[in-house]
């Protein structure tokens, strides 16, 4: 008090803070004293987690393309590399108001049924038509969920699984991290070709065969109606699954074909269908359709992977797609998606004249063949460097690549004019390399 001119209840309250905060230590009949100093902790062991790499063994999971797939670019790059709706063309409102909806409803936190909820399973079974019936479907955790769900059940690790060449690159990683043998099966304008397809069966004993029919990814190809019914003909000469991913149906710039389940009546289809691509990606929502013993496998898998999709997440795709506003949606999609195709086309005639492709009739992507002796995965470095996104081909391809490819998507530009900007930057790119 004498040193500080201070008052006693001013000391008191200094040493009350002191002693809180652990400096000194007051010990009653002795006084007050400065705390003993702790002693430097000693610096940890560094982390040995070298013991993993014999614990995990020599299988890898490669998510590499799917993360650059999955990841928003920085401001300032133009996105035609992504595989979703830019965000003004999703149904946001309508999300809005249906999840309010189902958030309403007094079992929307319940456990649902486990193959799903009985209105949403009805209106994927009316949206395959034939001899679907509600009780044919189960509802998943989005289109991927569903794919893994199907290669799981259908095959164990080490068959050989038939894919089309090129094909989704998703798809691809789902089979190599079950330890699946694809076996590539070439695509031309109409969708795969059935000779082949038969070669392939007859050559690897395969019992499987995955396919987009319907704007496929990336081509944007669809199966012609003589084709649809020899891939029929063919699987069933080898008594062997036909997956249909048909994740395009509601991204149609043009009339869709029925899908192969829908001309199915033995249950060698095994159908599935998302509304993530054509809403908005965390709707994931999707539907994997099957008949006979094998919609039994397919749901005990489920079970076992994950129980469950959310109940909520289910109600409030069933109001969605239930009400006006879907449909209107979908006109809105489909007028949009025509406009940028056709801007996108546009472009690349002006432009990159020596580039080739077919635009599609659906889907958000056009699949570019580049000239001979261009190194795809340098142009992607250079068109990155230039300002705008685009995708390699080469992960779509099962094995070697027929030739050099782009896969640009017109889905996510803000507009025309970024459409247009877009390919300007990548000609500037594709110029730095000749």
């Amino acid at each position: 008090m004498e040193r500080h001119r201070v008052s006693p209840v001013t000391v008191s309250r200094a040493l009350a803070r002191l002693a809180a905060e652990g400096l000194v230590v007051t010990r009653p009949g002795s006084g007050t004293f400065v705390a003993e100093r702790p002693r430097p902790a000693r610096a940890p062991r560094p982390a040995d987690h070298g013991w993993q790499a014999v614990a995990l063994g020599d299988r890898t999971v490669d998510p590499a393309g799917l993360t650059g797939l999955l990841t928003a670019p920085p401001e300032g790059i133009i996105p035609l590399g992504c595989g979703y709706l830019l965000a003004s063309l999703q149904p946001l409102q309508a999300l809005a108001t249906a999840a309010a909806r189902a958030a309403r409803r007094p079992d929307a936190w319940e456990r649902p049924p486990l193959a799903g909820i009985d209105g949403l399973r009805t209106w994927f079974a009316r949206a395959i038509g034939g001899q679907i019936t509600p009780a044919d479907v189960l509802i998943t955790d989005g289109g991927q969920h569903a794919i893994t769900i199907a290669l799981r059940a259908l095959l164990p690790p080490g068959a050989p699984l038939l894919v089309e060449s090129p094909t989704y690159q998703g798809a691809l990683a789902v089979a190599r991290a079950a330890g699946l043998h694809t076996v590539p099966v070439p695509v031309d304008d109409e969708g795969v070709r059935p000779d082949l397809l038969a070669d392939a069966f007859a050559m690897t004993g395969a019992r499987v065969f995955y396919c987009q029919p319907t704007f496929q990814n990336p081509t944007g190809a669809v199966l012609t109606g003589e084709r649809r019914r020899q891939v029929l003909a063919v699987a069933r000469a080898a008594g062997a699954f036909v997956v249909e991913d048909d994740f395009a149906r509601h991204l149609g710039v043009e009339p869709a074909p029925a899908p192969l389940a829908a001309d199915d009546p033995d249950g060698r289809v095994v159908h599935i269908a998302s509304l993530t691509k054509a809403s908005a990606p965390s709707l994931r929502i999707a539907a994997l359709t099957a008949r006979g013993p094998v919609a039994e496998r397919l749901r005990a898998v489920q079970v076992v992977d994950s129980f469950f999709p959310s109940r909520h997440l289910q109600e409030t795709a069933l109001e969605l797609v239930s009400s006006p506003a879907w449909e209107r949606h979908r006109r809105t999609v489909r007028t949009a998606l025509r406009d940028r195709r056709d801007a996108l086309a546009a472009a690349l005639a002006r432009e990159l004249p020596e580039l080739r492709f077919e635009p599609p009739g659906g889907g958000m992507y056009l699949w570019v063949r580049l000239p001979d002796g261009v190194d795809e995965t340098t142009l992607v470095e250079a068109a990155w460097r230039e300002g705008v996104l685009v995708n390699p081909g080469r992960p779509c391809f099962p094995a070697e690549p027929d030739g050099p490819h782009l896969r640009i998507s017109f889905g996510m530009a803000a507009s025309e004019a970024e459409l247009a900007e877009g390919v300007r930057r990548l000609a500037r790119a594709l110029a730095t390399m000749t």
